[in-house]
């Protein structure tokens, strides 16, 4: 699995006309199923995403997991992470799990993040979406 994580003070997601998912504080999650990730890697980021330090305590450290930061998570399937553009002028989506066990793994890691307690918005599997965002720092992390 792959990840961009980023710190943002709001962040949403819209298909069509609708907004589907909306978040203020907290983090934006784009995250990708590669091919043979195995449950445990989606629980292992879960995990791993939950308990993040990089929300500023009082001293302004980054100190603070996002949920003592009184944070959510918008959670967005986004395969081309997956993608590889090493080679040539198109994008190469070997690595891509395929669509069906690719919604299951990322519905699972959805479920993880939501068992800890924290609100946990999503997009929509295979729509054309827009995300929108205000990244706060900016603070973007790559896992893994």
């Amino acid at each position: 699995m792959k990840c961009v994580i980023q710190r943002v003070r709001r962040a949403s997601v819209t298909v069509g006309d609708e907004v589907v998912g909306e978040i203020g504080t907290g983090l934006l999650v784009l995250a990708a199923v590669e091919k043979n990730d195995p449950p445990e890697t989606m629980m292992e980021t879960a995990k791993k995403i939950r308990e993040l330090r990089i929300f500023a305590d009082d001293a302004g450290k980054m100190n603070r997991d996002v949920s003592e930061a009184n944070g959510a998570i918008l959670a967005v399937s986004q395969f081309t992470l997956a993608g590889s553009i090493a080679k040539g002028r198109r994008p190469g989506f070997d690595r891509a799990e395929e669509p069906e066990r690719a919604r299951e793994m990322f519905d699972l890691f959805v479920r993880v993040l939501a068992s800890t307690g924290l609100r946990v918005e999503t997009g929509r599997f295979r729509e054309h979406m827009i995300v929108m965002l205000e990244n706060d720092g900016p603070v973007t992390f790559i896992w893994p």
